[in-house]
């Protein structure tokens, strides 16, 4: 059973696509236009990005359990542990918690598909949910 607010992961889901989806910050070649230049830097990752920041504010509001029942989800969706297994994830998740679980989350750049798949085991989705736009 799913004890994390299935909108809350949904909104983590569409943070993480918006950030995994930039680049890593470059120096680009010098641009042809200023046009190209806008579209090199739009993707690029800067440390002040608000969708980082709003995913680790996130994460961070929820209580340790939650944050472990998400690293569960990203673990359930990857294929670490089936649904079967849902209660060890969670222990597994438990025993290994740190303060630093949205980082822990972030370097995974496959988190918002695992996320989703591990809601789908759950029988919920981000398709009825304002939170997450269509892709």
């Amino acid at each position: 059973m799913l004890n994390v607010n299935a909108e809350i992961v949904c909104r983590l889901v569409e943070l993480a696509q918006a950030i995994h989806v930039q680049e890593p910050v470059s120096i680009p070649e010098p641009p042809n236009s200023p046009a190209d230049d806008w579209a090199q830097q739009m993707l690029a990752d800067h440390a002040d990005n608000p969708s980082t920041d709003e995913f680790r504010e996130l994460v961070k509001d929820l209580e340790p359990d939650q944050q472990q029942e998400v690293v569960a989800l990203l673990w359930l969706g990857r294929g670490d542990f089936t649904l079967e297994e849902w209660n060890a994830a969670i222990a597994e998740a438990q025993e290994r918690w740190s303060p630093e679980t949205a980082d822990y989350l972030l370097i995974h750049p496959m988190l918002a598909d695992h996320l989703l798949a591990g809601l789908d085991l759950h029988g919920h989705s981000c398709q009825d949910s304002n939170f997450l736009s269509p892709r």
